[in-house]
């Protein structure tokens, strides 16, 4: 199943900035092509797969909420996987079974994510390709935004306009 293929209506997935740095510009595929799904492992985990139909996002059950930190693991399973698939298709890999978990863990002071775990499986990639499939998961533009945080300004306004 071909998840990302280039057509008419679609770009490339990986498209590069002036500097070289791989960024995520994966386009919905066309529905008959499959999509992905994010699934929430617990209240630290994620799973990114492909599957067919519209992208979701479930849960094990209607107790477990979305958080804030299930998207961001989300967004950064998703650009891993964009990057990884790419590469698979420019390298001719067959990317059939490409999951991506990630899991995290908190500090404190100030209370935030302290860590992230991303994990890969590829059951069909070759175990010779497996240190550069790591290395091409470095190339998401998610993850060096989080090795090289942005600054963050905050404003507001209260009362009547």
């Amino acid at each position: 199943m071909n998840f990302f293929a280039a057509t008419a209506t679609t770009r490339s997935i990986v498209e590069r900035t002036a500097s070289g740095r791989a960024i995520c510009t994966a386009r919905r595929a066309p529905r008959e092509e499959g999509t992905l799904k994010i699934t929430l492992l617990s209240d630290d985990a994620v799973r990114l797969e492909p599957t067919p139909g519209e992208m979701t996002i479930e849960a094990p059950s209607t107790d477990q909420s979305y958080s804030p930190f299930h998207m961001m693991a989300g967004g950064l399973a998703y650009c891993t996987f964009s990057v990884m698939y790419a590469w698979a298709e420019h390298a001719q890999l067959d990317a059939t079974g490409l999951t991506i978990d990630v899991s995290w863990t908190f500090a404190d002071d100030p209370h935030r994510v302290a860590s992230y775990d991303l994990r890969f499986h590829w059951p069909t990639l070759a175990p010779n390709r497996l240190e550069a499939a790591k290395r091409v998961a470095e190339l998401c533009t998610v993850h060096a935004t989080l090795r090289h945080p942005p600054t963050i300004a905050i404003s507001g306004t209260a009362g009547a306009a």
